[in-house]
């Protein structure tokens, strides 16, 4: 095993979340996998312990403050007081018209999306400024670059995720803390089985849940560019990467003129 060091990740069970939390210990990381599932942990906690590594698993609700300030303490103390690496993971998604969504639904969204993300990065905080090197990841999306139609809460949720990401890079970094954002497009997970929209047509659902979890390991110890760039969002992706340098240099009307023939809108 190449290290000691700790992750803890929301959403653990399935998807991404999943997969991240095997590739982080296969490199000998301490894994917290926490996730409403509590079924497919188990399975998980097997999986890790195959590979030789230490899981620690529980229930996580990530929109319960209290819970989640709970659960993260109690996996820093069995990791020896550290927190290397925090992933906000646990997410939702609602395709649809706006219009046609319920309301609980879009609010659901919030909850899930938003709420759980500021829950695990004021649990995570205390530990994180306590592990030199710490880094945070926050998982946001292609819809990040331009708000999507048949997407929009969810959207707007990752454009949260993306604003909190960047503001607290700034403010933590006296702190010795990363903190990051990735940025895949669709993936190929139980989210996005019974999606259909106009950019599920336009551009496929290419990646999978792999290549966002070996995405994410990167991202955490990058290169030396990255480092000296310090980059803050990772996309993930060919046709990410290719929207996101699209709208860095095209004016507004031509990025959301793309945006509408691709949502057929």
């Amino acid at each position: 095993m190449e290290t000691s060091k700790s992750v803890f990740i929301t959403g653990a069970a399935s998807g991404i979340g999943r997969k991240t939390a095997l590739t982080f210990a296969a490199k000998g990381y301490t894994v917290g996998a926490y996730d409403i599932d509590e079924v497919g942990l188990k399975t998980l906690a097997d999986e890790i312990d195959e590979l030789g590594a230490k899981a620690v698993t529980g229930h996580l609700d990530v929109t319960d403050p209290d819970e989640m300030a709970l659960r993260v303490g109690e996996f820093a103390k069995s990791a020896g007081n550290r927190l290397d690496v925090m992933v906000n993971n646990a997410g939702i998604m609602k395709a649809g018209l706006f219009e046609d969504t319920d309301v609980k639904a879009h609010l659901m969204e919030v909850d899930v999306n938003v709420k759980g993300v500021v829950n695990g990065l004021h649990a995570a905080f205390p530990y994180l400024k306590a592990t030199p090197g710490s880094v945070v990841v926050n998982l946001a999306s292609a819809s990040a670059i331009y708000g999507q139609a048949e997407l929009a809460n969810y959207s707007a949720t990752k454009f949260f995720v993306r604003g909190i990401t960047e503001a607290l890079d700034l403010e933590w970094s006296r702190h010795g803390i990363r903190v990051i954002a990735m940025w895949p497009l669709y993936v190929q997970t139980a989210m996005t089985d019974d999606v259909k929209t106009g950019t599920t047509e336009s551009l496929g659902i290419r990646l999978t849940a792999d290549d966002v979890a070996d995405a994410i390991v990167a991202a955490v110890d990058p290169s030396r560019l990255r480092k000296a760039i310090h980059q803050v969002h990772f996309p993930v992706g060919a046709q990410t990467k290719a929207l996101a340098l699209g709208s860095r240099f095209s004016p507004a009307w031509l990025t959301r003129l793309v945006n509408k023939r691709l949502s057929h809108s």
